[in-house]
């Protein structure tokens, strides 16, 4: 219907454009053709000098009904005019000659002015202006004949619409309808009836098809399912079997991961004592050296006493007997003095370094006093070996902090190059330098010139049981248990810096409170 509209009303848009447009062009031609006929017997009056009876050109042939009539001389000077209008006549219009050579159309009149010629020369001119009655209802005929007719197609237009929609929605609304119940009722089994249009039973003939094929799928999606319950109930069942299986599994590895750091732990803590045991029994055998040589002077101060006293009872004591029993005594109690004071030292050496390894607690100390402590505990240790142990360290350093865990740190880092890095090498050189970064952090740097890591073994280093020693007495966890220390007891980090061949450096940063040694000094 609206294309059917539109097309109507273009079609009558442009054939009522033309007919007004033929209509105008017919007037213009009819009120030209006026104005020459008048210019025409006004020439003929020029020359026969007759009167011209303007009122004998109101109805000119064409049927146009003229108004008003206007004569000029050639100079557009008024020379007649003819008036059939109730209301006053127009004003002199040779002002409008250029504008009126051409018929100009308004609302309710159309005029012209031509020249008046005589053997081509012009003589004068004519002023025609007629009524625009007989256009004007033209084109209002044209409109109501136009809208007539549109009506009239638009209404035959709709009632063929209406029966062609009912012949053609009907099938459709059938197919419809057939889609919805299928869709809602899932009942595949339909099929749609054949119409008497060939594209709808085309498409209907689709549906059936389509409707045919989603039948037979879903028959086969039903059994697919079926066999899908089936396999998931077995599925389930095995997978329940599969997680009981696991879970026991998984009992039996957090037991025997339990039990293996409880092995861990174990041999880290057999690795302390035997550290400590080492230490002991180096002790021990430099403790016998001044208590054996104190014996020794002890031993020979009761002889000469002896000797002295049975002198004195037979009264045989000579001065110089008694002169040189005074000197020798002076001599060898000396011995025993410093002797008994060597051993005092290494036992409070010893005692220190091991409350320190068993002890957790804070404490405050000065790092270099503690660093002679670990040196004197491992002398037994170091003086089998040429090797130097160089500290750099502030002497009026004093901190707060874990002592326990620094020491077996270092003991076991001057063990490990020991025994590791200085394999094969006759004289090595151990550098340990330790500065404040701030004022709550001690820095460590701990170097050798020994083999170095190979590089395989260094991103491993501080994992457990990582050892070149294995089946030489090696555990490895020495630098497990120094990365624990660190880590763990003291709440710093390490890392190391190695090469092949080029020794080892290790960085031990660690939160301390730095202590002013008055502050010590006045506390002890």
């Amino acid at each position: 219907m609206a294309i059917t509209s539109l097309a109507l009303l273009l079609t009558s848009g442009l054939s009522l454009f033309n007919q007004i447009d033929n209509t105008e062009q017919l007037l213009k031609s009819d009120v030209i053709t006026a104005s020459q006929i008048i210019g025409i017997a006004y020439a003929e009056q020029m020359q026969s000098g007759d009167v011209i009876e303007l009122s004998n050109y109101q109805n000119l042939p064409g049927s146009i009904p003229v108004k008003i009539i206007h004569l000029y001389d050639a100079a557009l000077q008024p020379v007649a005019q003819f008036t059939n209008l109730s209301r006053s006549p127009v004003g002199d219009m040779s002002e409008r000659k250029e504008e009126l050579e051409n018929p100009v159309i308004t609302d309710t009149y159309i005029e012209v002015m031509t020249p008046v010629l005589i053997e081509r020369d012009i003589v004068g001119y004519s002023y025609v202006r007629a009524s625009t009655e007989q256009l004007e209802a033209l084109i209002s005929d044209a409109i109501i004949i136009a809208v007539v007719v549109l009506l009239l197609m638009l209404v035959l237009c709709f009632l063929l619409v209406m029966r062609l929609q009912e012949r053609v929605t009907r099938p459709i609304e059938n197919l419809v309808n057939l889609s919805q119940r299928v869709a809602k009722q899932k009942d595949y089994s339909a099929r749609a009836v054949p119409t008497g249009i060939t594209e709808l039973n085309k498409l209907a003939d689709g549906i059936n098809v389509m409707l045919e094929r989603m039948q037979d799928y879903m028959l086969g999606q039903e059994q697919a399912e079926e066999e899908h319950r089936k396999l998931n109930a077995s599925l389930e069942e095995k997978v329940n079997q599969r997680t009981l299986a696991l879970k026991e599994a998984n009992q039996e590895l957090i037991q025997t991961l339990e039990k293996l750091h409880q092995f861990q732990r174990q041999m880290v803590q057999n690795e302390k004592m035997a550290s400590l045991g080492d230490m002991v029994a180096g002790v021990a055998h430099e403790v016998n050296t001044p208590i054996g040589l104190g014996v020794t002077a002890s031993t020979m101060m009761l002889d000469r006493l002896k000797s002295l006293d049975q002198e004195f009872q037979n009264k045989s004591l000579k001065a110089s007997t008694l002169s040189k029993f005074i000197n020798e005594g002076q001599e060898n109690l000396n011995i025993i003095y410093r002797n008994l004071n060597r051993a005092a030292e290494l036992i409070s050496s010893f005692k220190q370094v091991a409350v320190d390894q068993s002890s957790e607690g804070n404490r405050t100390f000065s790092f270099a006093k503690l660093m002679d402590e670990i040196l004197l505990s491992l002398r037994p240790r170091l003086k089998k070996v040429q090797h130097d142990v160089n500290v750099h360290c502030d002497e009026n350093l004093f901190i707060e902090t874990k002592a326990g865990p620094i020491n077996q740190i270092m003991i076991n880092l001057i063990m490990n190059s020991v025994i590791h890095g200085f394999e094969n090498i006759e004289h090595g050189q151990i550098d340990i330098y330790v500065e404040m970064i701030g004022d709550n952090k001690l820095n460590i740097v701990y170097k050798d010139n020994g083999v170095g890591i190979p590089e395989h073994l260094r991103k491993r280093i501080f994992d457990p049981f990582v050892t070149t020693k294995r089946g030489q007495g090696g555990s490895g966890l020495g630098m497990h248990l120094v990365y624990n220390l660190v880590t763990q007891a003291l709440n710093g980090s390490i890392s190391i810096t190695s090469e092949e061949g080029a020794g080892v450096e290790f960085q031990i940063i660690f939160p301390v409170r730095r202590v002013a040694p008055d502050l010590v000094a006045k506390s002890s």
